[in-house]
């Protein structure tokens, strides 16, 4: 069985995107592959995410902002959005995909506890729903 595909797509993809690809590929990684892209992405990926992800040891190598037209063509199984806007400028696919919205507060320049709620919610609300809809 191959792996299914989730972008998780977001505005800037320094936060919350890069947390969420993180975290499927840590605990879905055997049956989900993540990528996540910004529609205006950032030029890295913000200390507090990467932080947040090493708290938890979670490997943080590999992760930099995309954007999304760098990915488009790639086989994707769902789309997930993070964040408002990047829910409103979602590019249309080259064939129809699957879509979920789910935003969370952004915790760009708060403290390492901003980062680390949004982790835990990402993680508890985001992954699960990922796992119920590709496995």
């Amino acid at each position: 069985m191959s792996k299914k595909t989730v972008l998780i797509l977001c505005t800037g993809n320094s936060c919350r995107s890069q947390m969420a690809e993180a975290l499927v590929n840590y605990d879905l990684g055997e049956q989900v592959h993540a990528i996540s892209a910004g529609t205006k992405p950032q030029s890295k990926v913000a200390e507090g995410a990467i932080a947040a992800l090493q708290n938890l040891g979670i490997a943080t190598n590999g992760l930099y902002p995309k954007d999304i037209d760098a990915i488009i063509d790639q086989p994707i199984d769902l789309v997930v959005t993070v964040c408002d806007n990047a829910k409103e400028a979602c590019p249309v696919f080259p064939r129809a995909i699957p879509s979920l919205h789910m935003p969370f507060h952004d915790p760009y320049g708060e403290p390492l506890d901003s980062f680390i709620a949004v982790r835990d919610e990402i993680r508890t609300r985001l992954v699960a729903e990922v796992a119920n809809r590709l496995l």
